[in-house]
């Protein structure tokens, strides 16, 4: 299916919503969080260590890609190979890149097994960004091993009457960004959508270049007093054309990947009586994507010269739930989720030794049924859940959460949770055939967790300090083994092992119109169980810490308003030395990345006000790396130098 055909059947769906109805207004959720628990709830009642990106605060610093954005977010490690539009991999916590669940409006969409590339994430028409630390299986199923990020998008519930907006930004590296938004309410029913296009020439001499159309669309509307109804849908389409081989070198003049994403949520909730609400949610999650190498040119006839792979991607889910106000005080949320995962894979390759080919076509479904329970019990916050899967591949398992938040003082909160999660295995590490054979007795990969924090607050929320200690035990990881115990079996097993913990550091004060802050994360990893690896350069190695997770990271920053029009924001950030591998030799050589630090600062000017027959004028400009730092986030690749970025927002408002 074309992006064209996707983008016009999602705003069909999402306009036939964005119709009048009766008097029933949408509800806004500013100051709760709706990633935590079953219901929105404040941020203090919580046991997690949660952290809320604004929206609006990453556009007017200029902050156009989420992956930048999560760089500063405290416990999070970002690893792109080299240039913009590189694999992007997010390390929550310490854990695999594929622990952390990603959610768009409450659409699951990893890759069944947990994997997500963070590269095609923009934040245009982002309302906030919920990150949320810790097991969240109980509540979100496989994948919430570490944590759960999730993008909220707009829905223009805020919006009295009509807005529209238009967007350019360009600058460094060939970078030339565009986006058209409009959002507002109508009668019953609100709505936002946005068009945008990135484009950047890259960081490398050639065949570099990044390009990525995202339409999102989201609407709400009352379908009478006690009915709601809403859509939410986003549609991609990207390419990535790379020079790097496997080890970063650059050698080709024509690779490229693609990917076509649509993610779709349509919710309809009830209210029966005072105290009863049942919510039924579909969601599908389709994306294409592949390789494209073809030859170089005539001279190129040396091994393998040609390749191409297509991945069909499909998970399609139903939850059907129902919350019970219990009294006052307390919440009780019980439900099922039916979900089916299908895959369908293509791969050709062209070579000196003749062509070959493969094929598949595989699938899986699973069901659930969670409850949860939340509510205050003299004085003290409390929430947990427990979640039953039947996945018709690898059984039954029980993923449970604990948390509670105590206030003990004026101004002092104690907060901690604990928890067990899963991780599904990949469809690769299930059913692969040919060079390397698939485990379908293969179990989730584990986490046992738990956190306990402490918030300080002084002079009214002026001034705010945190800490937060975590610690994580990954049990059941799957390892793949070139040779297998006994021959003739599969290559991947359960088999690994490791630990992470560390202490989340973090102060805020705004005073006087200055808003100064820092933070620091130390982070302790260990491979407790390397399984089949061995040797210095194996990917784990018993006793040592897991790969490109530093050990000390952190920030300072400032956001000043010297008159009222401008705004200045600075942010300085330090990350400290990783392990990592390089592949460049067979067995691979173990290597440290060096430490770096990166200065960003932005510069806003509200120029013109928004009034009847005449738009609003915003200017943005932003540096990136100002001191034009070296620094690498992934062995053999590079990434950007100093890159200097003007914006521009015209903005109209209606009724």
């Amino acid at each position: 299916m074309t992006l064209l055909r996707r983008a016009f059947g999602a705003c069909v769906l999402v306009c036939a919503f964005a119709t009048p109805g009766s008097a029933q207004t949408p509800v806004e959720l500013d100051g709760l969080v709706v990633t935590a628990t079953p219901t929105p709830v404040e941020l203090s009642t919580l046991g997690n260590h949660v952290t809320l990106i604004d929206g609006d605060a990453l556009l007017a610093r200029g902050i156009a890609r989420v992956a930048d954005a999560l760089r500063e977010v405290p416990g999070l490690s970002v690893a792109r190979s080299g240039s913009f539009g590189g694999v992007t991999s997010v390390f929550f916590r310490g854990g695999e890149s594929d622990y952390v669940q990603v959610l768009i409006d409450g659409v699951q969409v990893n890759q069944p097994g947990g994997a997500f590339d963070f590269s095609g994430l923009t934040t245009e028409n982002v309302e906030r960004i919920e990150i949320v630390r810790g097991p969240s299986s109980a509540l979100h199923g496989s994948d919430a091993v570490a944590g759960v990020i999730q993008i909220v998008t707009r829905n223009g519930a805020g919006v009295d009457g009509f807005r529209a907006s238009a967007d350019l930004r360009g600058g460094s590296y060939g970078r030339r960004d565009g986006t058209l938004s409009a959002s507002g309410t109508t009668g019953s029913a609100s709505y936002a959508v946005s068009l945008s296009r990135t484009r950047t020439d890259g960081i490398l001499a050639f065949n570099n270049d990044a390009e990525n159309t995202v339409l999102s669309a989201r609407t709400s509307i009352a379908l009478g007093d006690d009915t709601r109804a809403s859509v939410a849908a986003r549609v991609s389409d990207r390419t990535f054309a790379f020079p790097t081989d496997f080890t970063g070198a650059v050698v080709d003049t024509n690779q490229f990947t693609f990917a076509d994403e649509t993610s779709l949520a349509v919710t309809l909730e009830r209210k029966v009586g005072e105290r009863l609400l049942l919510e039924a949610k579909v969601t599908r999650f389709a994306t294409e994507s592949g390789t494209d190498d073809r030859r170089d040119g005539p001279a190129d006839t040396l091994g393998y010269w040609g390749s191409q792979s297509l991945d069909d991607y499909d998970r399609s889910a139903l939850d059907v739930r129902g919350t019970w106000t219990l009294s006052e005080a307390w919440t009780a949320t019980a439900g099922t989720e039916f979900e089916r995962q299908e895959v369908r894979s293509f791969n050709a390759s062209e070579s000196q030794y003749g062509p070959s080919n493969g094929r598949s076509t595989n699938a899986r479904s699973n069901r659930a049924l969670f409850g949860h329970l939340s509510g205050a019990l003299a004085g003290v916050d409390l929430n947990g859940g427990v979640r039953f899967e039947d996945n018709e591949r690898f059984g039954s398992f029980t993923s449970w959460q604990l948390g509670a938040s105590v206030p003990l003082a004026e101004g002092t909160r104690v907060r901690g949770v604990a928890g067990r999660a899963i991780k599904e295995p990949t469809f690769f590490e299930t059913f692969a055939q040919g060079f390397a054979l698939g485990n379908p007795d293969l179990r989730p990969e584990t986490s046992t967790s738990w956190e306990l924090g402490i918030e300080q607050s002084f002079a009214g929320d002026a001034i705010r300090v945190q800490a937060t200690y975590f610690d994580q035990a990954f049990e059941d990881l799957i390892q793949y083994t070139f040779v297998p115990p006994v021959a003739g079996d599969p290559n991947y097993f359960n088999v690994a092992a490791a630990d992470a913990r560390g202490l989340e550091l973090g102060a805020e004060a705004s005073i006087a119109g200055v808003r100064v802050f820092a933070d620091w994360t130390w982070l302790d990893t260990e491979v407790v169980d390397s399984g089949f690896d061995s040797g210095p350069g194996a990917t784990f190695v018993n006793g040592a810490p897991l790969l490109r997770r530093p050990a000390g990271s952190g920030r300072i920053g400032a956001s000043v308003r010297p008159i009222e029009r401008l705004r200045v924001d600075a942010v300085v950030r330090r990350v400290g030395e990783r392990d990592d591998r390089d592949f460049n030799a067979f067995p691979a050589a173990a290597v440290v990345l060096d430490a770096y630090t990166l200065l960003d600062f932005d510069l806003g000017v509200h120029v013109l006000d928004a009034v009847a027959g005449r738009p609003g004028l915003d200017l943005t400009l932003r540096v990136e790396n100002a001191t034009d730092a070296d620094w690498v986030e992934v062995f053999g690749y590079r990434s950007p130098g100093r890159g200097i970025y003007l914006g521009g927002r015209l903005e109209w408002r209606g009724r």
